[in-house]
């Protein structure tokens, strides 16, 4: 029998051509820090290579001058775990009351919407100045009741999980939305009608049967939801009072550290986040499977 192949269409080599230079053009610079973040210690922040070693990450993990990587890391995660917990719960709240018809509803979501469409720096710079009238609102308060004590102590309600998780909401929640909305306008209503006829309730239903079947959604809006965190630096920077996230650490480490130190940090942060996205995928797939009909047969 004879063996034929198909020809490639005329435009089938440029494209892929383009396409190839697209990739090297978005992945090319992260594998180059990549590489060069294992320098030896005589290296520097170009090629050639000096050496290969772990030596940048020590002196990362040991600190670098007076910025205290670790902590900043651990605010990252830590505002990243709280931003993903609410984008999933409100965006899944949110999916489920618009199955309904609401009265202002269109306005409701072109108005969550529109925080993409914002600058993020005009977005970080409305949330700062919006604490910042609230701190003298309560400075005002506090001095007008007499409570001086409350007043001395008093600094800013800018801080981590005040302002800086608001305008990360900003920026991930109308992710999570139009996730949702999509998720909910493909879903088919009679499995909870079924569910209902065999005397579920609709929290069981809930339960049992809708959350199982967005399941691989809501890992999914959960995964936006820290990695648009992560590594967030505009919507942060007016918004997050006297502390640093990573990101911002990192961006001011760009102008003060010379070394591959900075490389390894780069490499640090992108890591996370792949293990992030790594393991949001694989809880999908795991959860698509399962609740597949003869998955478990």
């Amino acid at each position: 029998m004879a063996h034929t192949t198909e020809s490639r269409a005329p435009g089938f080599w440029p494209l892929a051509a383009v396409f190839a230079l697209f990739v090297l053009f978005m992945y090319g610079p992260m594998f180059v820090i990549f590489v060069l973040s294992f320098q030896g210690p005589e290296g520097g922040l170009t090629f050639p290579l000096r050496g290969v070693s772990l030596h940048w990450f020590r002196q990362l993990a040991e600190g670098l001058g007076t910025v205290d990587i670790g902590s900043a890391f651990l605010r990252s995660l830590m505002l990243g775990g709280v931003v993903m917990l609410l984008t999933v719960l409100l965006s899944v709240l949110a999916g489920l009351a618009f199955r309904k018809k609401l009265s202002g509803g269109n306005a409701l979501f072109y108005v969550t919407v529109a925080s993409l469409i914002m600058p993020s720096i005009i977005v970080s710079l409305g949330i700062g100045l919006q604490f910042r009238l609230l701190d003298g609102g309560l400075k005002w308060l506090l001095e007008t009741v007499g409570a001086t004590s409350t007043l001395e102590g008093y600094g800013t309600s800018l801080g981590l999980f005040t302002s800086a998780l608001g305008a990360h909401l900003t920026w991930t929640l109308p992710f999570g939305l139009l996730i949702m909305f999509a998720v909910f306008n493909r879903f088919n209503p009679a499995y909870e009608e079924a569910a209902r006829d065999l005397g579920a309730t609709p929290w069981q239903t809930f339960r049992h049967v809708v959350l199982p079947l967005i399941g691989p959604s809501v890992v999914g809006v959960g995964m936006f939801g820290f990695t648009l965190s992560w590594d967030e630096i505009a919507r942060t920077s007016q918004a997050i009072g006297d502390v640093n996230t990573l990101p911002l650490e990192l961006q001011g480490l760009t102008s003060t550290v010379t070394t591959p130190a900075i490389y390894a940090l780069g490499t640090v942060t992108t890591v996370v986040s792949l293990l992030v996205m790594g393991a949001a995928v694989g809880l999908a797939l795991w959860l698509g499977r399962r609740h597949t009909p003869g998955a478990s047969a």
